[in-house]
């Protein structure tokens, strides 16, 4: 009898051991599947920047004449891309506007301008290098760069040239929109000349889509590219006339 009881009351002690294990895991996962995480800091509480969109999914630095600079700094040219520059120039009882085609494939520039005279100016500008011809002349004229650049042939200015600018020039920076382009706004103050530099460059591709350039408050120079072709750009586009490429 007495065997038989102690048998029993193993049993028990077993049983009971059991349960309390299973009761003691089940109360540690309930516990665990509660578990709440901490919430992630905002973009703005991380770096002091401001949220560029609703989600968060784009942080840009705050813009102000002071900080400006930098935020230019951070931007970049696409290595290849098509657009079409407008540049207008305006005077006292007159005004004149041409178009210049403009192909890029990486250090080398394509430039192609009807000039008043109706033939059309081709250059090709590298690093070192620069080629012009005009229509479909066999004869072209070969220089270093020097003062020709990329940027002088498409007659628009260096938006770089931003950088250099002592900060007390700059009167007004921020963020703009024009026909649907996000760009960075910047405005010089007027110089002794009586002149002020507007530039709008696209945040989202680094190149000039507009600029301006006023004379005692008058616009005199206006240049517009508002869209831009970010495609591959063949060799073709950059063969000299005799069938020469620039780009080997």
């Amino acid at each position: 009898m007495e065997k038989r009881k102690l048998k029993w009351l193993t049993w028990g002690i077993v049983i009971f051991m059991v349960l309390a294990v299973g009761l003691m895991l089940s109360g540690t996962l309930r516990r665990t599947a509660h578990i709440t995480l901490p919430e992630p800091q905002s973009s703005a509480e991380q770096s002091g920047e401001t949220p560029g969109t609703a989600d968060g999914a784009l942080t840009v630095i705050e813009v102000t004449p002071s900080t400006v600079q930098a935020a230019i700094e951070t931007l970049a040219r696409p290595e290849t891309y098509r657009r079409t520059v407008t540049v207008e120039q305006l005077w006292s009882g007159g005004a004149g506007s041409y178009e210049v085609m403009v192909t890029v494939n990486g250090p080398w520039t394509r430039t192609d301008r009807t000039m008043p005279d109706g033939r059309v100016r081709h250059t090709m500008t590298g690093p070192e290098q620069v080629y012009i011809w005009y229509n479909s002349e066999k004869n072209v004229y070969s220089s270093h760069v020097g003062v020709v650049s990329a940027d002088a042939e498409q007659s628009i200015p260096t938006y770089e040239d931003i950088l250099e600018l002592p900060p007390g020039q700059i009167s007004t920076a921020d963020y703009r929109t024009i026909s649907g382009v996000d760009c960075i706004y910047v405005e010089t103050a007027e110089d002794d000349g009586g002149y002020v530099l507007r530039y709008w460059v696209s945040v989202d591709t680094g190149l000039l889509t507009m600029a301006e350039k006023l004379e005692r408050g008058s616009t005199v120079y206006r240049m517009a590219a508002l869209s831009v072709e970010q495609t591959s750009v063949t060799e073709d586009s950059f063969r000299l006339p005799d069938g020469t490429s620039v780009l080997n």
